[in-house]
């Protein structure tokens, strides 16, 4: 296999922040799909990582030259209880690698066996899990959403034992970095300052730069953490995605979404939904998603605090406070823009964005097509959206004041997609592959990798799930 020049600062610069490890030897490991152009922005060759010293690698049982394994630690809230230590239960970091762009990216594995972290859990990932999280992030790319990527996903040849017998699987993900919330909280939780200061300096050299070394390096840091987070949950709600696990541990410094377990994108509108099994509380429901994220972001002001006032802490809560407030504001303003562009109105206001909202939770209506409907009554053919809303009452006077102000319908189509990962097409697409099958997979993965246009002979795409569907859940799968 030809060398990969690794550059491993996460190893090299956060001793204390991770365990060297090596993930369990997979007795027969196959490529089932590989990201060819996200390998050649790596600098990566296709064809040495489908050979066996690549497959290898990407099962997580023998490294190359140069690769540092890693399980790296991590504490995190989940579902609002503290848990001072977690980490890399199922997952390796393999090393970093400066991209073709010249930006550092993380290749990591998710399903490569147990490691000290994995809390009684066998360490491995089934299949159709690995490649859910294939599917819904490549999705996110194409949407315009920061994500990680799909690297990879490579079978095993053996079987993992969950409800039922599942083929074995590893996903290689690629993201910016997988520093969270939660590796703050690992060293605030021990009152480890220093390293604490460590891992902030890193952060900022890593992803805010234009930080380092001014004496105001945390604070800003913190705000330009919350800035990201939030531009990040506005695009989420602007195509109606819910993460369905924002821990802490899964909300990064970086502002990319990270782990597509029981994430699902929305069919029928309503502010309520949610699919997560064990969300039985409706804690990450769609519209809750800005105020967990200002939770989770509190948390990171809570971790900073001996950073911005080391003399006395307590005196930095007010900075942190007004950091946080200014959190909704923003969330608020993205809202009102993102909304904004999907209505075709440049300044929209609440009443308009929510008034459109109302209409669809009255009406139970599919969030996707209403937008698309609404992109045909701009130009000119209402119909389709009174159907879809079923003649609502208020929507004569709704439509009256939003064409009193439509000023940008040319824009409307470059943000309400056609096509997203409906629930049904992503279980068929799954269901098809763990029984061998990967041409259902193949074809939604063309579909969703350009959402924004709409192709002939892909109706069944864009279609919701038909009537009488049993209520989609979703399951912590990888």
């Amino acid at each position: 296999m030809q060398k990969i020049p690794f550059d491993n600062s996460y190893a090299r610069d956060l001793e204390g922040l991770y365990l060297p490890w090596q993930g369990a030897k997979a007795p027969d490991p196959a490529m089932v799909w590989l990201n060819e152009p996200l390998a050649a922005e790596l600098g990566l060759s296709a064809e040495d990582l489908r050979s066996p010293e690549g497959l290898a690698m990407l099962s997580g049982g023998e490294m190359p030259e140069g690769a540092v394994p890693l399980a790296m630690a991590y504490a995190g809230h989940q579902f609002g209880g503290f848990s001072p230590q977690l980490g890399d239960g199922r997952a390796l970091l393999v090393g970093e690698v400066i991209d073709v762009h010249g930006q550092r990216q993380d290749i990591h594995l998710k399903g490569s066996g147990k490691t000290p972290f994995s809390r009684g859990g066998d360490g491995k990932a089934g299949l159709g899990p690995v490649l859910r999280e294939v599917l819904i992030g490549e999705a996110m790319q194409a949407l315009g959403i920061p994500t990680t990527r799909a690297l990879s996903a490579v079978t095993t040849g053996e079987r993992v034992w969950r409800e039922t017998p599942l083929t074995g699987a590893v996903l290689a993900r690629v993201a910016s970095s997988h520093l969270r919330v939660g590796t703050f909280q690992f060293f605030y939780a021990r009152q480890e300052v220093e390293r604490l200061r460590r891992l902030a300096d890193y952060a900022i050299a890593r992803h805010y730069p234009e930080l380092t070394g001014k004496d105001d390096r945390y604070l800003g840091f913190f705000h330009a953490v919350i800035a990201r987070q939030m531009s990040l949950v506005a695009k989420w709600m602007s195509v109606g995605f819910i993460h369905g696990v924002m821990n802490t541990d899964n909300c990064t410094i970086s502002g990319e979404t990270i782990d597509y377990g029981p994430c699902a994108f929305m069919d029928r509108y309503h502010p309520d939904t949610v699919f997560s099994s064990i969300d039985t509380q409706g804690r990450y429901a769609y519209g809750n998603q800005p105020l967990l994220a200002r939770w989770n972001l509190a948390r990171l002001g809570e971790c900073l605090l001996p950073l911005i006032a080391p003399e006395n802490p307590d005196a930095a809560m007010p900075e942190v406070q007004s950091a946080l407030e200014s959190a909704e504001s923003r969330y608020e303003a993205l809202r009102r823009k993102k909304f904004g562009a999907k209505l075709g109105v440049s300044a929209a206001d609440d009443a308009l964005i929510d008034g459109f909202l109302d209409m669809l939770t009255a009406q139970n209506a599919d969030f996707t097509q209403a937008f698309r409907h609404l992109m045909q009554a701009a130009a000119g053919d209402e119909a389709p959206l009174v159907a879809h809303l079923n003649s609502d009452p208020a929507l004569v006077d709704w439509l009256a004041a939003w064409r009193a102000q439509l000023d940008a319908p040319e824009k409307m189509a470059l943000v309400n997609p056609v096509y997203i990962p409906r629930n049904h097409k992503v279980e068929e697409a799954l269901e098809a592959a763990q029984a061998g099958d990967l041409a259902p997979f193949g074809r939604l993965m063309a579909v969703l990798a350009d959402p924004y246009t709409e192709r002939a002979g892909l109706e069944d795409f864009a279609a919701p799930a038909p009537e009488g569907e049993t209520q989609y859940v979703t399951y912590c799968g990888t």
